[in-house]
């Protein structure tokens, strides 16, 4: 559909009830589905699964809590980029400050970069295992080969034409709702132990579990791994590479429900749910400090069979992994755009997208070398993104920039709130990371 005809349905849309709207918006889609595909990674799952073992439902609360705090900050980036038709690299550093341009695109290439890592590493573990468990014995390394070349292919289908781009957006579409499915397949075998624990776990709170590690260390761990630096580059260059502008801004923030935040709370919720089920409410004794999803799986499969258990849970995980490897190499090439003055769709574009590539090497390395560069770049990445919430909370209150279209009354006020909530949340709990569990576990491997 040209972007002439876009606009016409979507002012046809205005014209029709709220619920046929939202329904059309619905099937439409978005690039909201390119967030959800990048945040469910390696770290969600390691943390949704690690709740659900150790802390029963008590603590499914903390993924949709974590992404609503995110929606803030992208509603307001969508209602920039979308405004203006500007790129924000740019209009950070004109309207904002130098300071926080770079630690927009810096934090995007970095986080990319040494989380691609952990992502190959997990991707690998999982198709290996399912390999296992069909009778054949793939060599780790083959795993992340095989992983890479989709990947590559995966991403240098998008904005190659308009074509490829829906056929890319719709299959990333396809494989988030499709994680969905898999973790839900598993659930509905696992079944709900305690009903009524599990509304009161969308309360937020912090339970007493079976591990060592605090209820806190969880929800802290949920915030880290909800929005990223990469995410938030990503966002606003995918609408305007779909060529959206001001008549989309309603679409987008419909997107950013239905295509961000409804597939992350399921998707989350439903880990948990599934560890919950068969380890604090199935009988089966976890008290450890971290749980693999290979582990998950195995234990899973003896609860409820070998294809559901193992097969089925490891497809979904492997694709969180796969999509987060694919959005992260499109994010570097956004950024490498930005930074050289590079043409979308290019060679030198592509070349870019292959920045993360190297994380191939944590399908075999990731247990060694993780100890010295995940706490390092978490911190350093956690500390990068407040600074471009607030180079967006500047835009957001920029005359200059926003124009006509500056929010402005009690709306603005409480939306100018919202997103200082949101960077003080991620401030404090960052702090409380770096003294109590970063700082500690860092120097403990060096000493």
């Amino acid at each position: 559909m040209s972007i002439s005809k876009e606009v016409a349905w979507l002012e046809y849309q205005e014209t029709r009830p709220t619920w046929s709207r939202w329904f059309s918006f619905f099937r439409k889609g978005g690039p909201g589905y390119l967030q959800s595909a990048l945040t469910l990674g390696g770290g969600t799952a390691a943390t949704m699964l690690f709740a659900g073992a150790a802390f029963g439902y008590g603590l499914i609360w903390v993924a949709p809590v974590s992404m609503l705090l995110g929606m803030v900050i992208f509603s307001a980036v969508a209602h920039q980029t979308l405004s203006t038709g500007k790129r924000p690299f740019l209009a950070m550093q004109q309207h904002a400050g130098p300071v926080f341009a770079w630690a927009f695109a810096g934090g995007a290439v970095f986080s990319s970069i040494i989380w691609h890592f952990a992502q190959y590493s997990l991707g690998a573990v999982v198709l290996e295992d399912m390999g296992l468990a069909a009778g054949l014995n793939i060599p780790r390394w083959i795993c992340g080969a095989i992983i890479l070349a989709v990947a590559i292919a995966w991403t240098f289908a998008y904005g190659r034409t308009p074509r490829l781009l829906a056929w890319f957006e719709l299959s990333l579409k396809i494989l988030v709702w499709g994680i969905v499915g898999c973790f839900g397949l598993v659930v509905f075998q696992t079944g709900i132990r305690d009903p009524l624990a599990l509304v009161a776990g969308f309360v937020p709170s912090l339970p007493t579990g079976t591990s060592e590690v605090s209820a806190l260390t969880v929800v802290v761990g949920g915030l880290a791994a909800a929005v990223g630096a990469n995410m938030l580059f990503l966002y606003p260059y995918s609408l305007l590479a779909r060529g959206w502008g001001r008549a989309h801004r309603r679409l987008a923030r419909f997107d950013l429900f239905a295509g961000m935040f409804l597939p992350y709370f399921l998707a989350t919720s439903l880990m948990v749910i599934a560890t919950a089920n068969t380890f604090y409410y199935g009988g089966t004794e976890f008290s450890g400090m971290r749980l693999s999803p290979v582990e998950a799986s195995k234990i899973l499969s003896g609860s409820i069979g070998p294809v559901v258990g193992r097969l089925v849970f490891n497809l979904g995980i492997l694709g969180m992994a796969l999509s987060s490897i694919i959005l992260q190499m499109i994010c570097c090439g956004f950024v490498a755009m930005e930074v050289f003055g590079l043409k979308f769709g290019s060679p030198r574009y592509r070349l870019a997208c292959l920045l993360p590539a190297p994380g191939v090497l944590g399908a075999v390395l990731w247990t060694d070398i993780s100890l010295w560069v995940a706490v390092p770049t978490t911190l350093l990445c956690g500390f990068l993104l407040p600074l471009a919430y607030l180079g967006f909370v500047r835009l957001q209150r920029s005359s200059v920039y926003l124009g006509s279209d500056l929010p402005r009354g009690p709306k603005a006020t409480a939306w100018i709130g919202a997103m200082l909530v949101a960077i003080l949340v991620l401030v404090v709990f960052l702090g409380w990371k770096a003294v109590d569990i970063a700082l500690p576990a860092f120097m403990g491997g060096i000493l």
